[in-house]
């Protein structure tokens, strides 16, 4: 007789583990303490885990992995009480005397689907909005990054109620076994490809999703700004984490007179950053697999190097890697690289920019660098992305008040700060009305000569 799936009842369970817990302030604001606790006791854990999985620095791994999640639990924390605040809203006076206001209920049973390229992050900062909003949640880190998969499912149950939360590790069996499931929500971060699969699985139950994903991110570059400046600044945002980040700078958009300049200058800075053999420092990650070393060893440019190009399939090192004179066609520029190969082109001029932009998907960030205001605000007013940073590069994540997502094929929804926790929530919406006096005698049939001047009085006044 074939056993019973353990997973397969995962999202009924967590749902009356919820239902019998309740979403009590109290209980929300231990669950974010817990996290909390997890971080900071457990950070030597998470950091040699994400060393062994991208080769992390573990100041880096602070920066970018442990510290973005700490700092969105005390944002949480800090504001936790005035978000579950039921909020007024004011009626009209045709339905007076009345009451009127909403409150955010938790949805219930969440599924958040986790990539590899921060595993840690990307599990737990949208594990902190759906904690906030009382939620019971299933966690489904990658099985790419194993060792962060395997940390975090050792010490989530120790440090969170371990029926609210739960880390199902595992491929895609084990993400298919969970989506066969009716969810309340399911956070997905990831690819377009897998994004489809997992729409597609939602649709069945009508279950609503966020979809983090990716494409390739534009960077625009003109003379009027420090180049220098600038290229120090490009070059950390594209190569941290060996390029593998999802807002990482996919292509570079140059003017022809700031080319040569911003060439020598991005050559400087990887120096500055990495040494002259970043296969050497300890600063530099490497690709997560064999594969992604592959795939990415098949579009790298056979010519117009300006630097880089080496790669280790052995230790997964690839080179921090400028390609010049690229165009449109060429195969780099078909799909997101993902990796520490930055593309550079030329363009006429802002305006080329923005319908090369504009010509293809829209982006999940775009950046541009340049000291012309109407420069910067076309970009902002005749483009469509995630979202536009100026003179900085991957800074808007770090900004709670911010919205986290994408536009179009790079995602939909959005997250960090209280945009997380209104994703996690529902607003319902609540009206209380006396039954005396009965105000509503106008809305009754029948409806006589008086009740319709009286309608059409109102609606006159309405209308002005």
């Amino acid at each position: 007789m074939a056993q019973a799936n353990p997973l397969g009842t995962l999202a009924a369970d967590v749902r009356a583990a919820r239902a019998e817990r309740g979403s009590s302030y109290t209980l929300r604001r231990q669950q974010l303490l817990g996290l909390r606790a997890m971080l900071i006791e457990r950070a030597p854990e998470f950091e040699q885990a994400l060393l062994a999985d991208l080769a992390k620095n573990p100041v880096e791994s602070e920066i970018t992995e442990i510290g973005f999640v700490l700092a969105e639990i005390e944002h949480a924390l800090r504001h936790l009480k005035k978000w579950m605040r039921p909020r007024r809203v004011r009626i009209p006076l045709s339905l007076a005397p009345a009451t009127a206001r909403t409150v955010s209920d938790p949805l219930g049973a969440v599924l958040i689907i986790s990539p590899w390229n921060y595993p840690l992050q990307l599990s737990l900062a949208p594990l902190v909005g759906a904690l906030a909003a009382g939620n019971a949640v299933v966690l489904k880190p990658s099985e790419i990054s194993p060792a962060t998969s395997a940390a975090m499912a050792l010490f989530i149950p120790q440090y969170l109620d371990a029926d609210l939360v739960r880390v199902v590790e595992g491929g895609p069996a084990e993400t298919t076994t969970l989506l066969d499931q009716q969810w309340d929500y399911i956070f997905y971060t990831g690819n377009e490809h897998v994004a489809r699969i997992i729409a597609a699985a939602a649709a069945k139950h009508l279950t609503p999703t966020t979809l983090e994903l990716g494409g390739k991110s534009p960077t625009f570059v003109d003379a009027s700004s420090n180049l220098n400046h600038v290229a120090k600044r490009l070059a950390w945002t594209k190569f941290v984490n060996a390029g593998q980040t999802c807002v990482a700078p996919d292509y570079v958009l140059v003017t022809p007179d700031a080319h040569d300049g911003l060439v020598a200058a991005l050559r400087d800075a990887v120096t500055d950053l990495f040494g002259s053999d970043p296969r050497s420092s300890a600063d530099y990650g490497r690709i997560v697999s064999a594969n992604h070393v592959t795939r990415l060893s098949a579009v790298m440019p056979k010519k117009g190097l300006a630097f880089g190009g080496q790669i280790d399939q052995k230790t997964k090192y690839i080179a921090p890697t400028l390609a010049t004179g690229v165009v449109g066609s060429d195969p780099i520029m078909r799909d997101e690289i993902f990796g520490p190969i930055l593309p550079i082109l030329t363009v006429a001029n802002a305006d080329e920019a923005i319908a090369f932009v504009n010509a293809r998907p829209k982006p999940l960030a775009l950046y541009v660098y340049s000291a012309n205001k109407s420069v910067r605000r076309a970009f902002e007013t005749q483009t469509s992305s995630g979202a536009l940073d100026v003179n900085v590069g991957l800074a808007h994540m770090s900004v709670p008040g911010l919205p986290f997502g994408g536009v179009g094929t790079s995602g939909h929804g959005a997250y960090h700060g209280k945009r997380s926790f209104d994703t996690f929530s529902h607003e319902k919406a609540i009206l209380s009305k006396p039954l005396a006096p009965d105000t509503l005698t106008l809305i009754y049939p029948p409806y006589t000569a008086q009740k319709q001047r009286l309608a059409r009085t109102l609606l006159r006044r309405l209308s002005r």
